[in-house]
């Protein structure tokens, strides 16, 4: 029984890390593209610099727990990579308001989906996740700041918003579910 109990907790770890890591190598993309469509903008691009040092980090993160853990990365990871850089460069050229748009319909499903985390984990083992636990929380309130500041940043006054936060939301959705098990 203990074995199967190590191995069911090392089957939730190994998915938690795959996801987290991919999706802060897609947020890692994600303002790559934003940054380069809006380097010249002087009012947005401080505020996307902040965000993309903050997903810098949590990418960093990530990635030494997936050598730690000895888990591995989603065998997607250029597909996440090119769609998110993509996604970028697209809400970019559609002006701020869809830079903050979509931002804020990625940090508000990733919010959500570290509050999930969360609870998986509480309720597999507080002790032995605990430092995991710790870091994520700290992530996600990092996460909820970024769709704060879209937020304040006009993104619900870009036209078309709840259409293309739906789009968004919901791709983010569908790239979770599938990167907890490619």
């Amino acid at each position: 029984m203990a074995k199967y109990l190590t191995r069911q907790r090392k089957q939730i770890l190994d998915s938690v890390l795959r996801v987290d890591h991919s999706g802060e190598l897609a947020a890692d993309r994600l303002h790559y593209g934003l940054m380069y469509v809006l380097r010249n903008d002087q009012q947005l691009q401080p505020i996307i610099q902040h965000l993309w040092e903050q997903e810098k980090r949590h990418l960093e993160y990530f990635s030494k727990q997936l050598v730690l853990n000895r888990s591995r990365k989603s065998f997607l990871t250029p597909i996440w990579e090119t769609l998110s850089f993509g996604l970028g460069i697209t809400s970019g050229m559609l002006g701020q308001r869809a830079a903050m748009a979509c931002t804020v319909a990625v940090e508000r499903t990733i919010t959500e989906h570290y509050d999930n985390q969360i609870r998986q984990l509480l309720k597999d083992d507080l002790r032995a996740h605990q430092e995991l636990i710790e870091n994520i929380s700290q992530i996600r309130d990092e996460e909820q700041e970024h769709h704060d500041v879209g937020l304040a940043n006009d993104a619900k006054k870009m036209p078309a918003y709840s259409l293309f936060d739906a789009v968004i939301s919901n791709g983010c959705k569908v790239a979770i579910q599938i990167a907890k098990r490619i």
